[in-house]
């Protein structure tokens, strides 16, 4: 069943890439390396802490149409 959800969301990512144009920059796997980086951290005394997004992830999650993230 969980196979079944992950070939849902990699081909919903692989139409949002074709629809975008990213395939002439990247392949599936090398986007979702690059993404795969950003880091949350969560402490009690300090709440959520994101580390940092590269100006290049955030063009990633623009030309996919998703708000970047950000605390």
């Amino acid at each position: 069943f969980v196979e079944f959800i992950a070939l849902i969301y990699l081909s919903y990512v692989k139409k949002k890439m074709q629809d975008a144009g990213l395939f002439t920059k990247w392949t599936l796997q090398g986007l979702l390396d690059e993404l795969d980086s950003i880091e949350l951290f969560e402490s009690p005394e300090h709440g959520r802490l994101l580390g940092e997004v590269t100006q290049k992830q955030k063009d990633i999650y623009i030309a996919l149409g998703v708000d970047p993230p950000s605390l």
